[in-house]
């Protein structure tokens, strides 16, 4: 499926000057849906490490800062057709280069750090949107990053097709889903046992199809995978290489509790743990996972979520997460997390007269198989982890946030996370990070 990049971008730079910010989305004039600056500050402490290996935590601290930017627009096509393009930057690092760690600690980093991307901007979506209303009750929608404005059938059919990422439509969470402004641990603002198909930034081309009703939903979608573990470059055939995910969601009143059931089945040039490990034994060497890279590989496993808002109309609520992989198959795309359980809350700042803050507090057990797990003890590296040896333990993670809303359009937002076990290492840690998050949006 090719990318819908080089068109859409000469179409923006022609139509910028008819743009429009009006409330309602007239056929094909350009939208200006909004555009995000993202800082974040965060320093990791000291960590006890009696070894270390290419990819571990930095023994001695580490302090990083990332920016990200980001402008959105869309046009209303006829038919029920919109279009939708992203335009976004990323600057900067995560500490430690972003790797020693299952659960990565600033979800803004895009894994940057791993794969050396370029910093410049670069087309992050660029997608058509088509709905098919199935009854005559609505709601109506404001203008919002990948929402033009206007009213959307409450039955419906919905198909998405071009470049996107796969978390816009599966594994959402009213309390749990936005790194740029809740939690900002990758274990606790996504299921990070599902290995979902994207490039190193987190986008890949694809299709998603849903059928949703006023209680609830169902999604299937397809999409690109990359031709290696963290890899940019995506394979053409989705034939030869493919991400599939398959997602229930129940929610019988659109403001109470949701519970979403998902399947994933990933087919790719991954590596097999086991015998990468055998054939270590047998040549008495370092166990290497990428040596045994291989076409037709399967990768499969599933998840369920939860929110359950409790007080102040939502603002107030709780939030659940597990997820399960087979864990025989090489971590390939997101993280390495073969088991996970979160959960946590979000509390109001209504409570002492600050209705826009937000307080929240999540913690997170990340685990991996057993063969996976024994690789890495053997010295193997993934490409996040890899110490040189491993004494095995859950990645265990606590984070709490408070997010002030300093003006209508900023937030800062201080984050403390404590992990015990990282890179599931008993004999390294525990890591303490410390950051702080700017987030201005438009």
């Amino acid at each position: 499926m090719p990318r819908l990049s080089r068109g859409p971008v000469l179409l923006l730079l022609v139509a910028l000057p008819w743009l429009s910010h009006a409330d309602d989305a007239p056929l094909f004039v350009p939208q200006w849906l909004g555009a995000q600056y993202t800082f974040v500050d965060q320093h990791q402490s000291r960590v006890r490490s009696p070894y270390s290996g290419p990819l571990s935590l930095d023994p001695r601290g580490s302090t990083a800062r990332s920016h990200t930017f980001g402008a959105y627009f869309g046009i209303q096509l006829p038919v029920h057709l919109q279009f939708y393009l992203d335009v976004e930057m990323f600057k900067g690092e995560g500490v430690s280069q972003g790797t020693g760690l299952g659960g990565l600690s600033n979800g803004d980093i895009i894994r940057s750090g791993v794969a050396s991307l370029g910093k410049g901007p670069y087309v992050a979506r660029s997608y058509l949107r088509w709905t098919l209303p199935l009854g005559g009750q609505t709601t109506h929608l404001d203008r919002q990053q990948d929402q033009l404005p206007g009213e959307q059938a409450d039955r419906r059919i919905e198909v998405k097709a071009g470049l996107m990422a796969v978390n816009d439509d599966f594994d959402k969470n009213r309390y749990a889903n936005a790194t740029r402004t809740q939690f900002m641990n990758w274990s606790l603002w996504n299921n990070t046992a599902w290995d979902f198909a994207s490039d190193t930034r987190g986008y890949t081309d694809g299709v998603m199809i849903a059928w949703v009703m006023p209680r609830w939903s169902l999604r299937y979608g397809i999409y690109r995978m990359p031709d290696e573990a963290n890899g940019q470059r995506l394979i053409e055939s989705l034939g030869e290489s493919s991400g599939q995910q398959l997602e229930l969601t129940l929610q019988p009143h659109p403001d109470g509790w949701a519970l979403r059931l998902l399947g994933f089945y990933n087919k790719g040039n991954m590596g097999i743990y086991q015998q990468a490990i055998t054939i270590a034994e047998y040549t008495g060497q370092t166990p290497d996972i990428h040596a045994d890279d291989a076409p037709g590989r399967h990768k499969f496993g599933v998840g369920i979520n939860g929110e359950l808002p409790v007080a102040d109309n939502g603002d107030t609520g709780f939030f659940m997460r597990a997820g399960w992989n087979d864990g025989h198959t090489e971590s390939f795309i997101f993280t390495e997390v073969d088991r996970l359980l979160s959960g946590g809350f979000q509390l109001s700042g209504a409570h002492w007269n600050r209705s826009d803050d937000r307080l929240g507090v999540g913690v997170a057990i990340d685990g991996l198989s057993r063969i996976h797990s024994e690789y890495l003890a053997m010295g193997g590296d993934g490409f996040l982890l890899g110490d040189g040896a491993l004494r095995y333990g859950p990645e265990q993670i606590a984070e709490v946030y408070y997010s002030i809303a300093v003006i209508h359009h900023l937030t800062l937002s201080p984050d403390l996370q404590f992990i015990r076990n990282p890179g599931y290492n008993r004999d390294r840690g525990p890591a303490r990070f410390a950051g702080l998050r700017a987030h201005v949006e438009f």
